[in-house]
């Protein structure tokens, strides 16, 4: 019996290829999303695809620290993990010097960014520490690691998931358990809606999935601890 695979934000662009990249080589897949209107469309979505897919999705706002717990409750009751890829995110360009002096916009960032995967990583490492097996990937971003004019605190929360990974990384490499930082750069999704630039100038959101899959497909005995990906001609 093949282990689960949790997507964290399956509805759409990086995660939902993930999703679909996973169902295909006929693995379960665990997926959530603040939407359920989004995840019923994904699960007619699947069962169109790739029939005989095995699915399970849960509504699920994990910027709410009561809603991660639900989610990986759930998680946890549908047995062991193979896969965990912390995908959940949200950008909101802008200067730090033009946020709210509350710092409301800081916290934002770090809930759905950060804090997000932190709690499902803290809730699911149990399950893989005593199994001595399992891949954890988290999607960071090139603005982990470049400094954006218009990065604002979306960068912060990147800095420091990027942060987070290299933590676990060490920490789990002596468990059996890989962890990889996943470092997209302007990839076609939502967040770029509205922007007069063609298709071809972004990364394409199933090549993202496809390189995690590679990554994942590895022997035990090797890990890409940092995966960068960027459009051909560069950042935009």
């Amino acid at each position: 019996m093949q282990k689960n695979i949790v997507v964290t934000g399956g509805t759409k662009g990086i995660g939902r290829a993930l999703v679909f990249r996973f169902l295909r080589a006929g693995y379960p897949v665990v997926t959530c999303a603040r939407s359920a209107a989004d995840l019923e469309a994904l699960q007619t979505a699947a069962a169109e695809l790739v029939p005989g897919a095995v699915l399970h999705t849960h509504a699920a706002d994990l910027s709410q620290r009561s809603e991660t717990v639900r989610f990986t409750e759930l998680v946890n009751s549908l047995g062991p993990v193979e896969v965990l890829i912390n995908n959940t995110g949200s950008f909101i360009p802008g200067r730090l010097q033009d946020e709210p002096l509350d710092g409301s916009q800081l916290r934002r960032m770090l809930d759905v960014n950060l804090l997000s995967a932190y709690d499902v990583t803290q809730a699911l490492l149990p399950g893989l520490l005593a199994q001595r097996s399992g891949y954890i990937f988290n999607i960071c971003s090139t603005a982990s690691t470049t400094a954006y004019p218009n990065g604002g605190s979306y960068g912060i929360a990147k800095h420091a998931l990027l942060g987070f990974t290299r933590n676990l990384r060490e920490e789990l490499k002596d468990a059996g358990i890989r962890v990889t930082a996943v470092l997209p750069g302007a990839t076609l999704t939502a967040s770029w809606e509205g922007v007069d630039l063609p298709a071809e100038r972004f990364i394409r959101a199933e090549d993202v999935a496809d390189a995690i899959f590679g990554a994942f497909s590895l022997s035990s005995q090797a890990v890409v601890e940092e995966l960068l990906i960027r459009p051909q001609l560069g950042d935009i």
